[in-house]
């Protein structure tokens, strides 16, 4: 079949493409049907973007609500770094977020490996790991938490079975942050779920090969499990970094919203609600927000620099 240079041979019986103008008419659908679903998010980004740069604004000036904003430049950025208080949150904070952060982690790949053994009742043991997570470091669950071990709590009872004295878990400086600690730690349930899902994506073919070949069961995990599972890794890292940083109900719940004992539980979060809503700071609670958004975005940062030496995407 012969045709000219401005036509197009088509095979009988064969469907012609659609034309170009169709093709951007669905394409034009689609995008608003995308868009109608995202309008929810966009309506509320409304209500955010002005407080939002609004207390960008207010970081350079001195603001406690009762008086107009007054121009004081970077005024309490250099009060920060003279504040001994908030030196002191910022050590809770980062002590706090680098040690539970690693526990938590470990825990859930732990429980998950466990649960990928495919033992029976595995929907009712992954209910069970997922709620704490599910109910996450709730008013509730903190108070519970203060409970167990307070004074004349469970923990202090079951101590006393073997002849330890009783600690004063939430009231002692040396302590106190360790509890909560204990607390995240607790909630793995999130990422144990998400690990879990990842386990069952690995090829058990890849398993087996290495056990022909001899390799332990330790071998196995640093070679395959492991390499494979780095960008779940990589994802929880990143979603229990940022989560921990901002570490608020904890802290204010634990005791009674002062971050005692001895400011051993004030974390950033708590000591920046301080300067705001106690003290009427604003302008300095401003700047300690955009601080730990900095800091936030540095460690982000540094994960994702660091991910391309021990994340591997490749299957």
């Amino acid at each position: 079949m012969t045709t000219t240079s401005t036509e197009t041979a088509v095979m009988p019986g064969a469907v012609a493409p659609p034309a170009p103008l169709d093709m951007r008419r669905r394409r034009a659908r689609k995008d608003r049907a995308g868009y109608l679903f995202l309008l929810p998010w966009f309506i509320g980004m409304l209500f955010t973007v002005v407080p939002f740069f609004a207390s960008l604004y207010l970081a350079f000036t001195d603001y406690n609500l009762l008086n107009p904003p007054k121009w004081i430049g970077l005024e309490n950025f250099a009060d920060m770094f003279r504040d001994p208080v908030l030196l002191k949150s910022l050590r809770v904070t980062f002590t706090y977020t680098f040690v539970s952060v690693p526990l938590s982690l470990a825990a859930a790949l732990g429980v998950a490996m466990i649960l990928n053994r495919g033992i029976r009742g595995l929907p009712w043991y992954r209910a069970v790991f997922y709620l704490p997570s599910l109910l996450g470091a709730s008013v509730a669950v903190v108070l519970l938490w203060r409970y167990i071990f307070g004074f004349d709590g469970i923990v202090n009872a079951f101590l006393g079975w073997f002849g330890i004295d009783a600690i004063s878990w939430t009231s002692d400086p040396d302590y106190a942050l360790t509890t909560l600690i204990i607390l995240h730690i607790w909630t793995f349930g999130s990422p144990m779920v998400i690990f879990l899902a990842g386990l069952r994506q690995i090829p058990v073919m890849y398993y087996e090969a290495a056990a022909v070949d001899g390799a332990s069961k330790w071998r196995r995990f640093r070679s395959i499990t492991l390499p494979l599972l780095s960008p779940i890794i990589f994802f929880n890292l990143i979603q229990s970094l940022i989560a921990s940083f901002q570490t608020f109900t904890q802290g204010f719940v634990m005791n009674n919203g002062g971050g005692g004992p001895a400011n051993s539980t004030l974390f950033y979060n708590l000591y920046l609600y301080q300067q705001g809503f106690n003290q009427f700071n604003m302008g300095y609670a401003s700047a300690m927000a955009w601080t730990l958004l900095v800091i936030i975005a540095v460690f982000t940062a540094i994960t994702f620099l660091s991910a391309k030496y021990w994340v591997n995407y490749d299957s």
